[in-house]
């Protein structure tokens, strides 16, 4: 199978190397190390202040949006929320239960956030600022620099779920004064599931300390005590932090997160340009460079993604809800190439030859 999906993708040799490695006991110096160091080159990699910190959580991309969201806010603050699609509605269902006020801008499926849109929101006693930068779901990407320049202007707390964005798009936490940043092991840092990241600002560190969280697995106080030594409270995914370690040595060692997100981008603009002239439209106004959404024009998307899979031995991205038979979407993360393009672009145009594809 040829993995095009938006997550789990494709590994590297080394880092699936490592996976099949005996998990080796973690309360250990040496794991300590492995720790220290993810911490330093993910800091790195988003241009983090000396003073950040950052926490890994076994749990998936949503469990870090949790815990981010009840550590830093709580009833007394007023939040604003993008919600543009299935993620940007994560955001929602979290602050409604944990009964933190929000408001939403809702978004049109495929919609940019705009200027225009978010002056309607200045001065109205909002605290914080939550988005998906990326909101996987549609494939559309926010533009980082007016969530920034609005937020610094209105003196909002700015949490960035950046899931599947790192290291595929620009992201300079310092520059945007961004407060969070949260990632995921399974996107472009194309490890397997299960640890999500939370780069922390010194701003956050000091509103998690004073913050009351009724949680104990997601109460960030602890993971920033034990982070300080290379721990963390509770058994993580040792594998997979391992890999984590790996892949970021990696990309440090081979041009840093510049080089990475120029690959990404290549492969990006290749597919984009090698689908031109098929029965399929681009429907996002803002694209990232970690995945294509496509929109079908007369077939079942579902329908295109199930053959792709079950007689070209490919796997696309497809969609949920109201999306299912309409879009499915290609990813451009993980290990793939242009000759993988270049595969799938034959098959999509097999499928028209077919009929399935219209």
């Amino acid at each position: 199978m040829i993995n095009f999906t938006v997550g789990p993708v494709q590994s590297s040799v080394i880092v699936k190397k490592i996976g099949a490695e005996d998990v080796p006991y973690f309360r250990t110096p040496e794991f300590s190390e492995v720790m220290l160091e993810n911490e330093k080159l993910v800091k790195k990699f988003v241009n983090a202040e000396e003073s950040a910190r950052v926490v890994f959580i076994t749990g998936s991309g949503t469990a870090s949006m949790e815990a981010s969201v009840i550590n830093v806010f709580n009833k007394n603050d007023n939040i604003l929320i993008v919600n543009g699609g299935s993620f940007g509605e994560r955001f929602v269902q979290i602050c409604k239960i944990h009964d933190i006020p929000y408001t939403e801008i809702k978004l049109d499926i495929g919609k940019r956030l705009t200027k225009e849109i978010l002056i309607s929101y200045n001065n109205k006693g909002y605290t914080g600022f939550l988005v998906n930068i990326h909101e996987t779901s549609t494939g559309v990407y926010y533009d980082p620099s007016i969530i920034s320049e609005f937020c610094q202007s209105n003196h909002l707390f700015l949490v960035v779920d950046a899931i599947s964005s790192f290291l595929a798009d620009d992201f300079d936490m310092s520059k945007l004064n961004a407060d969070i940043m949260i990632a995921g092991s399974q996107k472009a840092l194309a490890c397997p599931p299960g640890i999500s990241l939370i780069v922390l600002s010194e701003r956050a560190v000091n509103r998690i300390e004073g913050n009351h969280v009724k949680s104990m697995y997601f109460d960030l106080k602890t993971a920033l005590r034990d982070g300080k030594r290379g721990q963390t409270p509770f058994t993580p995914a040792v594998g997979t932090l391992l890999q984590i370690n790996a892949r970021l040595k990696y990309i440090d060692g081979n041009g840093g997160t510049a080089e990475e997100q120029r690959r990404i981008a290549a492969l990006a603009n290749h597919f984009r340009k090698g689908i031109r002239g098929l029965p399929l439209d681009i429907c996002s106004e803002s694209l990232s460079n970690a995945v294509t959404p496509l929109a079908t024009r007369s077939c079942s998307a579902y329908d295109v993604f199930l053959t792709l899979k079950d007689e070209y031995g490919i796997w696309v991205c497809p969609n949920g809800g109201d999306l299912r038979e309409k879009v499915f979407r290609v990813g451009h993360i993980g290990a793939l190439t242009q000759h993988d393009n270049e595969i799938l672009i034959e098959a999509l145009h097999d499928l028209v030859r077919r009929g399935i594809l219209k």
